[in-house]
């Protein structure tokens, strides 16, 4: 198998495809743990699903609940949900082909939960680093090229070339209409834009070091980004590329693992390996519309006193990988971890400060009670 990215994947959309993982029976020994390989919400945070070495786990997130859990023959090293429709993209987590293992992670496979069946497949000739849909779009990332493909016939549409992106980074905007596709640029430090409503791409110099982490809001008209060295969050206006806003996680170097906007771009969720999930405020409403442009310029103030401190803060226990997201109740924040962690934490928009845990789920613990999706 070529590992190369420049070989151009054949879309195989065969319905009754034979290479399709399918629930097995008898499940798996409930007594063996199972191993999160890959965890996330969709894409308006009422639902996560894990994927894992035996299948994948949904589950409701308000109010929180177990919803589903669908055993394969192969573990899955990616999962993307289509918000809470029953139709998925799974990646397999294995590098070569086996009886046992028939998806492999240069292999993705579109599955209808509802009709149990694989209803298409985009196959590869190297592994794919991250998977993203939207109602009409399909979006796989791999380590040098990111194709873009129509949802109803996997014709391809677009591709798009990058600097080395081992994480996968690319976030694509959920509103209807014109898609807006944010990703590494070829250089380091830069963000591509792609806006396919106006044919408009534009690269944006975000960072000095290499862009490790990406958020879009769902219009696709505001960009979060960081880099390796993790102190610094830019927001940018992803239309123009102007600097909205400059905000700092901390002042030592740190990986980040996720960057959230809430619905409204009022805050911004940033959570890292220091174990601390951190919410800033955000001032990017007149900024988006043109009026606010002197935000970019910083004064003469150096730049560690000029840009700008959470608001709240939630500590972790380290050593585990967060995700943040935004809930649907008020001035609140989920975060589901790799240790199987589900947390609803409430932040007070005025004062600050620590945030205030509300609930706490071990959703590997507690797979013996599921509900069927609404």
């Amino acid at each position: 198998m070529s590992s190369s990215d420049d070989n151009l994947p054949q879309p195989d959309p065969g319905p009754d495809s034979d290479s399709s993982p399918g629930p097995t029976q008898p499940q798996p020994d409930p007594q063996i743990p199972l191993t999160i390989h890959h965890l996330s919400f969709n894409q308006d945070n009422t639902c996560f699903s894990a994927a894992t070495d035996r299948g994948f786990l949904v589950f409701n997130t308000d109010p929180y609940r177990s919803l589903f859990r669908r055993y394969f023959d192969c573990g899955l090293s990616l999962l993307s949900m289509l918000f809470r429709f029953e139709i998925f993209a799974l990646v397999g987590s294995s590098s070569s082909p086996s009886p046992a293992a028939a998806a492999t992670n240069t292999k993705a496979l579109l599955w209808d939960d509802h009709a149990s069946r694989c209803i298409g497949e985009l196959s590869f000739r190297s592994p794919i680093r991250s998977i993203r849909l939207r109602r009409d779009t399909i979006i796989v990332t791999l380590l040098h090229k990111i194709y873009v493909y129509n949802f109803s016939d996997l014709k391809l549409l677009h591709q798009l070339e990058t600097t080395s992106n081992p994480k996968g980074l690319c976030e694509v905007s959920q509103v209807s209409g014109h898609m807006v596709l944010a990703c590494p640029g070829l250089q380091k430090g830069t963000v591509r834009v792609e806006n396919y409503g106006s044919k408009r791409r534009k690269f944006i110099n975000a960072h000095s070091s290499n862009i490790t982490c990406l958020a879009l809001t769902h219009d696709g008209r505001v960009l979060a980004t960081a880099s390796s060295k993790g102190t610094l969050v830019r927001v940018f206006n992803a239309l123009d590329g102007t600097l909205i806003q400059e905000v700092r996680r901390g002042s030592d170097r740190a990986e980040i693992y996720s960057l959230a906007f809430s619905s409204t771009a009022q805050w911004l969720a940033v959570s890292s390996d220091k174990g601390t999930v951190h919410v800033f405020s955000l001032k990017v409403d007149s900024a988006v519309l043109g009026d606010d442009r002197s935000r970019t310029t910083q004064g003469v103030l150096p730049k560690y006193f000029s840009s700008e401190w959470s608001v709240a803060q939630f500590r972790l226990p380290e050593g585990s990988q967060y995700t943040a997201a935004f809930g649907q109740q008020k001035n609140t924040v989920m975060i589901i971890g790799m240790d199987g962690s589900f947390r609803r934490c409430q932040f007070d928009p005025v004062n600050g400060g620590q945030m205030t845990q509300m609930e706490e789920h071990n959703f590997l613990e507690q797979e013996g009670t599921f509900s069927e999706m609404e």
